[in-house]
């Protein structure tokens, strides 16, 4: 069960390069910050760091998809009871080379024997899924080739009675992004794995989160920028999305149980941050909306939403001590 009396939902969107939550995990910080007072909704952009996660017991841990559809009233979110988990299923990209998946099999191993984590079955892909990536204006994205692949197997482990989901697909191609790697950058990445997520997310109705295997493991030696050290410091990412996944919570499409749209205190956003479906549906629901200067590469704010009682804070510690005093 959860601690706390009142919920907010943090969203800092992925792809963005948001100077706070745009990297790896380094929005994590933030998120354990408001969990201190409240229970947090927030996605795996915020708090997946490769083997590190910043997930709490006070942290809700949602798809993108699944928050958009949240904050439209068309779903509510189960918090788990304190000792329940997921059963999670893992799907390997049929393209991952056998030496690569071995390091992935032993992380699922690992997680099971030290966390406990329940991670009954992986299926790999009966064909390649296909991805291909890029950034376009800005903003990280791409296309899944072989969606058809992708949702065979994740039915199949569903019917096996898994209960969130892990996918780890092949980037086979060189992803060096040097303003990146600098902190200064767009992750090139994240946009794909949204859009893997996204999709399995409206299919299924379960957690689902993405975790990329590359070509290569090695943990570089060179010295990286604070804001993506998490990724460099990881053979695998899979260890935080089975993190979060792990106490992930039920999704009910009838909208009748648990955590509901009209129970959000806050939804708090990057101030030119605001052209998500998240938060048009919060507009639309009368949902209080907070902004933070935390800068992005995309430029929707209050002026141009039309929207000028949204509030804006120069700092997240600005705005969480404004929640806590009421």
């Amino acid at each position: 069960m959860l601690r706390h009396n009142e919920t907010i939902a943090l969203i800092i969107p992925t792809g963005i390069g948001a100077d706070i939550g745009g990297y790896a995990g380094d929005g994590g910080k933030i998120a354990r910050m408001f969990a201190r007072y409240f229970n947090v909704i927030t996605h795996p952009n915020v708090v997946n760091g490769g083997i590190l996660s910043a997930v709490t017991e006070d942290i809700l841990y949602t798809e993108g998809y699944i928050l958009d559809e949240f904050f439209k009233g068309n779903l509510s979110l189960v918090p788990l009871d304190t000792y329940d988990k997921n059963p999670i299923g893992v799907i390997f990209d049929k393209s991952i080379p056998d030496d690569i998946l071995n390091v992935h099999i032993n992380t699922i191993n690992a997680m099971k024997e030290v966390k406990g984590l329940d991670i009954p079955y992986f299926e790999i892909t009966k064909e390649d899924i296909g991805i291909e990536f890029y950034i376009k204006n800005n903003i990280s994205t791409g296309i899944v080739k072989n969606e058809k692949t992708l949702l065979h197997s994740a039915k199949s482990l569903i019917n096996k009675g898994i209960k969130a989901l892990g996918v780890v697909c092949y980037f086979k191609d060189d992803i060096t992004n040097d303003d990146y790697e600098a902190g200064i950058g767009v992750d090139p990445i994240g946009g794909i794995e949204a859009v893997i997520s996204h999709y399995l997310s409206k299919e299924l109705m379960i957690p689902v989160a993405h975790s990329p295997a590359f070509s290569e493991i090695e943990i570089t030696t060179n010295l990286s920028n604070r804001k993506v050290a998490s990724e460099n410091i990881s053979s695998t990412y899979l260890p935080c999305i089975l993190e979060g996944l792990n106490r992930a919570p039920f999704i009910d499409v009838e909208n009748k149980k648990g955590i509901k749209n009209k129970d959000i205190k806050a939804l708090i956003v990057p101030y030119r941050a605001l052209g998500s479906p998240a938060v048009l549906a919060a507009l639309e629901n009368n949902i209080k909306i907070l902004t933070v200067k935390n800068e992005t590469k995309t430029s929707i704010g209050c002026l141009e939403l039309g929207a000028d009682d949204i509030m804006e804070y120069n700092s997240y510690e600005a705005l969480l001590n404004a929640l806590i005093k009421g």
